[in-house]
């Protein structure tokens, strides 16, 4: 590896990773788009010689990394931590079966749940599938740590996780780029259904290797160099891991510190070791107690979260102040920022169809998406929202619950590419199992929350080459539903009309809501036009206000000021348009009754 100070480079957690991907000779990698996740493969498919891929979900995903790896190939699996419970399935069979070339699953926690539905530590993942985890703090070791990973995999047969968090993902950190790795095993089939066909017969043997994997993996941990200790003063020990690890350096710059660079399974010799040299221990990690239980069970006294939160992300300021309160006033403490809350651009077709549900009698049974917005006032119309796919089978649960004739009536809603992801199972449920509930399915052409990635339904793959797009109008007659509408949302009123119609009917309906994400490189390319408001006609009904439109603001009239500039008495104040932010979807000028609102064209 060179050094030289021309060559560094400034790369953030994912680039990094998508260049020790490319350096470790990685030749395919699947994932889904998941903040924190998503930036690693839209980096790596620009690495000549690697093939990348946006999976349906991340249990394809994983399944198409392990096949890969089966056929010989380094392969990398990349998702968000919530992605690890859809692909869990064949994680912990993938245990049992071994590699063939090099496999690593990239987990991205997401502590503070900055764009999660949950907090999950993925740590506990690698100690029930019985895998080895590495973690690193920062992007320089997020490479290294990756291209070792796939050493340790094809060394010990086994699937390799590494952790990153949030942070690590998104943080810039100098990077030292490296030579390419030459991959152990040849790419190429060999068959061996023993270690690869798991009846329970042959997966009772796997077991057993499995198990004196770990043992030997125990004993490599020990003398690991990611696994460091790193003597200060003895007062205070700290055992830390990935980001933590800088923020216990940044508050305790003296103190003693055991780095685990791999947290799973843990070196408990060095462990003791550094425990016996420290007065008082204290574990400092984000979220669950991972470390703290197995060192507690080793019988090691030690502080962890009796003093460190166990919700939210750390900070340096957090572990100063939770270890040493008199420190709070020394500079710690994070600038407070104020609050901004998020709201569907301007032009977002999703508006549309949640304003007329807040209109609607209708339970929304919500999924995850840009479209989880329409919870937030003032559309406020979306009444639970679960898990990737839940929408669908929540709602149909409901209705079987609420019974026939009910009067009551349940709507679920979701994206297309979650609906790809896992909702087209729970539509087939629905139609199998004859639920009178409304699917929703809002098509903008691609996965907008995670930055516009493409999807099966886009018409694209992640390189932009022109691919298959899903017939999603198609699928679900195929799939047995009756009744499917297709409407543009940015017409609200008639969209409305539509919506009463499929809600009213006795058996299951979709309806698909086609209309591109506003942020999608043509939309953007359009000629300038935008519309306006003819304040003069403006009546102050707020019928626009209500759409929650960013590029829409209320200017309120002072007691009294409506007579004197012409508007009917009592009048509270008109609309107005931001000629710059609108997006010319035309919602509000579907709404207005009055000729207020009217199209700019420059």
């Amino acid at each position: 590896m060179t050094n030289a100070k021309d060559d560094m480079l400034w790369m953030s957690g994912n680039e990094a990773i998508a260049l020790g991907a490319w350096e470790a000779g990685v030749k395919v990698a699947s994932g889904y788009p998941g903040t924190p996740s998503t930036e690693i493969l839209e980096n790596l498919c620009r690495y000549e010689g690697v093939y990348s891929e946006w999976a349906p979900n991340e249990k394809v995903g994983l399944e198409v990394a392990i096949g890969a790896s089966f056929a010989g190939a380094r392969a990398l699996a990349t998702m968000k931590h919530v992605g690890v419970n859809v692909a869990a399935d064949p994680l912990f069979t993938a245990s049992y079966t071994g590699v063939g070339g090099g496999l690593v699953l990239v987990t991205a926690d997401d502590p503070e749940m900055h764009s999660s539905q949950n907090e999950q530590d993925n740590r506990n993942y690698a100690f029930a599938a019985k895998l080895p985890m590495f973690e690193p703090s920062d992007p320089m070791e997020a490479k290294e740590m990756l291209k070792a990973a796939y050493v340790l995999s094809e060394d010990f047969d086994t699937p390799v996780m590494l952790r990153i968090t949030t942070r690590v993902a998104h943080v810039k950190g100098v990077v030292a780029p490296g030579k390419k790795m030459v991959p152990q095993v040849e790419v190429g089939i060999t068959k061996v259904p023993a270690k690869l066909v798991m009846l329970p017969g042959l997966a009772k043997k796997r077991r057993e290797v499995v198990d004196q994997r770990m043992h030997r993996l125990r004993e490599l941990v020990e003398i690991s160099p990611f696994n460091s200790i790193e003597m200060g003063d003895r007062k205070r020990g700290f055992i830390t891991s990935g980001v933590s690890y800088l923020y216990v350096k940044e508050a305790f710059p003296d103190a003693s510190v055991l780095k685990l660079g791999i947290c799973w399974p843990l070196p408990s010799e060095k462990i003791r070791e550094f425990a016996a040299l420290v007065n008082e221990l204290y574990i400092v990690e984000e979220l669950d107690p991972f470390l703290e239980t197995h060192v507690k069970a080793m019988g090691i006294s030690c502080h962890g979260k009796d003093l460190i939160p166990a919700i939210g992300e750390l900070n340096t300021a957090i572990i100063r102040g939770a270890i040493d309160p008199t420190s709070r006033r020394q500079g710690f403490a994070p600038v407070e920022l104020p609050p901004r809350p998020p709201n569907m651009c301007a032009g977002c077709p999703h508006r549309g169809i949640f304003y007329n549900l807040s209109r609607m009698k209708v339970f929304v049974s919500g999924d995850i998406g840009c479209y989880t917005l329409g919870f937030l006032p003032p559309l406020s119309s979306m009444d639970a929202c679960v898990c990737m796919g839940a929408s669908v089978p929540i709602a149909h649960g409901m209705a079987k619950a609420l019974g026939e004739g009910a009067h009551d009536k349940v709507v679920s809603i979701i994206g297309d590419s979650t609906f790809v992801h896992s909702g087209i199972t729970g539509l087939i449920n629905t139609v199998y199992n004859q639920s009178a509930s409304t699917l929703i399915i809002l098509d903008n052409r691609i996965t907008a929350m995670t930055g516009q990635q493409p999807n099966p339904a886009s018409g694209a793959t992640i390189t932009g080459e022109p691919a298959h797009a899903l017939d999603i109008e198609g699928l679900c007659r195929a799939i047995g539903v009756k009744h499917v509408f297709v409407v543009n949302p940015h017409d609200v009123p008639e969209t409305r009309k539509v919506l009463k119609e499929a809600v009213d009917l006795s058996e299951p309906s979709v309806v698909i809501s086609r209309a591109p994400c506003v942020l999608l490189p043509e939309m953007k390319a359009r000629r300038p036009v935008s519309y306006f408001t003819n304040q003069e006609n403006c009546v102050g009904c707020m019928a626009c206000i209500r759409l929650g439109c960013p590029a829409i603001s209320w200017n309120s009239f002072a007691e009294g000021e409506a007579e004197k500039r012409g508007y009917k008495k009592g009048q509270k104040g008109v609309s107005k348009i931001d000629e710059i932010i609108c997006n010319d979807c035309g919602q509000c000028a579907s709404l207005c009754k009055f000729n207020a609102i009217t199209r700019k064209e420059e």
